[in-house]
């Protein structure tokens, strides 16, 4: 599908529905400065084109029952097409795995867990993640305090 060049309607439209997915099509086409049919299309067009890629609520994980937050540098043994593919793939089926980062250099993924607390992750570390296939070496850090949690990227509207 071709891709289509942002303007600054599209780019006002992208940067609101990031802060705010839940916002209506008609507070949405006031904001870009437009009116709504003209916007829906927009954002079905976006949708289409794969600059919108879901929508999704936040939750508070601690709420939610997982008190703790842990990324793990993982290195494999082998860095093959294959052997890659297979711990990707791996890391699909396990839930508490939230983000998964291919990286360069000395580690080879870095990834985001969530535990209910560090015993349960140190149950998953022992029983699955060491286990998994290729695996070489983990490296844990457990996150202390979030500071800083913006969704998404950067948009500017000029």
């Amino acid at each position: 599908m071709k891709r289509i060049k942002l303007d600054k309607i599209d780019l006002q439209i992208l940067s609101d529905l990031q802060t705010n997915g839940r916002m209506t099509n008609v507070e949405l086409a006031k904001r870009a400065g437009i009116s709504a049919p003209p916007c829906l299309r927009r954002v079905k067009s976006l949708e289409e084109q794969g600059f919108i890629q879901g929508y999704y609520a936040q939750l508070d994980p601690s709420l939610m029952g997982y008190g703790v937050c842990i990324f793990a540098m993982v290195s494999l043994s082998s860095q093959a097409d294959t052997d890659l593919a297979k711990f990707k793939a791996w890391t699909q089926d396990h839930h508490n795995i939230r983000e998964v980062h291919m990286l360069s250099g000395d580690i080879d993924f870095l990834l985001k867990i969530v535990a209910k607390d560090w015993d349960e992750y140190q149950e998953f570390l022992g029983k699955a993640l060491t286990a998994a296939p290729f695996v070489s070496k983990v490296k844990s850090s457990l996150a202390i305090e979030m500071t800083k949690n913006d969704p998404g990227i950067p948009v500017s509207v000029k």
